[in-house]
């Protein structure tokens, strides 16, 4: 129950260490009953360690954790975490995906057991799904593991509000967007206000700054490990929240990322796909130097179509030409994309070792050169590129991706939603990257769940149940009509 003072969480000091790395310094951070705090902050900043602390997977070195009035520090942790009403639905997905939607409802409640338990599990967690997401069309006897990244996030948030013989007092947020489309965003948050509004609890952490100033109360800035910034959200706006964050970004500079429209032709066709559910329908053509936007509900076909392309890169297939070598940066980077007992080089350049080749070994100098060369032109926030890949936060694990695509002899990169958990900062540079290798003749790719991130492309293909129902060039795109597409059969714009 919250204290009498209203507060549900109060850390005070709380510092952590990672070697010599200092991940917190000193912060204190309290949340009240019935508030939505926003969290923001760059990556690295501090705010995904600070909630792994919160919900007592972490323990700090410094610090006391007082909940609802008393202080836990000394025997904190996860089990008495869920006890005393506070759930965590963390950037890097938990669920088990061997096991069905309910049997990871099971692991969230232990005291579903007995006969029955696995029906009992799949109407709590099939019934909180209902509430939150509206024709969400996911199964209690689904397994996991084959539900798409954005489904997935969906049972995880609606698990973390389920309750059975524990509270629920607070539940943190980190990322929860990050694969949901714009429709089932709205609803988780809707949802959330709802919850505020009855005197639940929530912490938000989002690099979607519109999110954070829509449906926060109040907002905390960190940065370098320390709270740089709190105050009530009416008293920001989106410039002097980024200001606060420490960046320069301001709306000139976003819009300066967007591409100057040009003739689509000028240059050759290096794919050309028809979605193989589709016989008969648009197919999708793109030409050498331009960035393809995919847009349209989540789940939809784009990762799909992605799929489709990278597996024909280098064969002959009926309805899919590619004409050159492709390489992927994954969306779900824990899933698809880094080797967790590598490094940070390891992982940047394991799609280039070809040519680093001396002999019949591979060449350590030429390999620490490309990924200290990365480091640098991507800024990833390490002290060494020999360090284990799951060092780096999870918007740095994404840039080593990038890196890996972009120094790599791939012509044509697919973008598979590749922003998820990345700042604004990072946000723009990785778009000045794009632009200048798009400029140089590099081909990409791009699904995105982000309307704003359509901006940077030349041409956008909308899909739907699978098909592409609208095409649109940049000048012409907006998000109504992307919208409307999404729900109606789309008409060449």
């Amino acid at each position: 129950m919250p204290s009498a003072n209203g507060k549900i969480v109060g850390l005070e000091g709380v510092a952590k260490s990672f070697g010599a790395v200092r991940a917190l310094v000193g912060v204190d951070l309290a949340v009240g009953a019935g508030e939505c705090l926003g969290l923001v902050g760059h990556n690295g900043a501090g705010k995904s360690t600070l909630m792994h602390v919160l919900a007592g997977t972490l323990v700090a070195d410094e610090g006391k954790i007082v909940i609802s009035g008393a202080d836990r520090s000394a025997s904190y942790n996860v089990s008495q975490a869920h006890q005393l009403g506070i759930r965590c639905v963390f950037q890097e997905l938990s669920l088990c995906p061997n096991l069905t939607v309910a049997e990871n409802a099971r692991i969230f409640h232990p005291n579903l057991k007995g006969w029955g338990w696995r029906r009992r599990a799949g109407k709590i967690i099939i019934g909180k799904l209902d509430e939150i997401f509206a024709g969400h069309g996911i199964a209690d006897d689904d397994v996991v593991g084959d539900l798409s990244i954005g489904k997935r996030q969906m049972v995880e948030i609606a698990r973390a509000f389920t309750v059975t013989d524990e509270p629920l007092h607070l539940v943190i947020l980190d990322e929860p967007t990050s694969s949901l489309d714009a429709v089932t965003a709205e609803q988780l948050l809707t949802f959330v206000r709802r919850l505020v509004a009855e005197g639940g609890s929530c912490i938000l952490i989002s690099h979607l700054l519109g999110e954070i100033l829509d449906y926060s109360d109040r907002i905390v800035v960190m940065r370098d490990g320390e709270v740089v910034a709190e105050r009530p959200a009416g008293e920001f706006d989106r410039d002097s929240l980024v200001a606060a964050m420490g960046d320069v970004t301001d709306e000139e500079k976003i819009e300066a990322h967007e591409r100057v429209e040009k003739e689509r032709g000028e240059t050759p066709i290096v794919v050309r796909a028809r979605p193989l559910t589709a016989d008969g329908e648009r197919e999708l053509i793109v030409h050498k130097g331009e960035i393809i936007g995919l847009a349209g509900l989540a789940g939809h076909g784009q990762t799909r179509m992605l799929l489709q392309i990278y597996d024909a890169a280098g064969k002959r297939a009926a309805d899919t030409d590619v004409m050159g070598p492709v390489s992927l940066v994954a969306g779900d980077r824990q899933t698809d994309g880094i080797f967790h007992l590598w490094s940070i080089g390891q992982n940047v350049s394991v799609r280039s070792l070809r040519g680093m080749v001396r002999g019949l070994l591979i060449d350590p100098a030429r390999e620490k050169a490309q990924a200290d060369e990365w480091k640098d032109r991507i800024k990833i926030r390490t002290p060494d590129m020999a360090n284990n890949i799951l060092s780096l936060s999870g918007g740095n694990q994404q840039k080593a991706l990038f890196a890996r695509a972009l120094g790599s002899d791939a012509e044509i990169v697919l973008m598979d939603d590749p922003m998820r958990g990345v700042d604004v900062g990072t946000k723009l540079e990785v778009y000045d990257l794009i632009r200048q290798e798009a400029e140089a003749g590099r081909t990409f790719l791009w699904y995105t769940t982000e309307m704003d991130e359509l901006n940077n492309c030349d041409h956008i293909y909308v899909f739907r149940n699978g098909r592409i129902v609208a095409e649109l060039s940049r000048t012409e795109l907006t998000e109504e009509k992307v919208l409307r597409s999404s729900f109606e059969e789309g008409v060449r714009a």
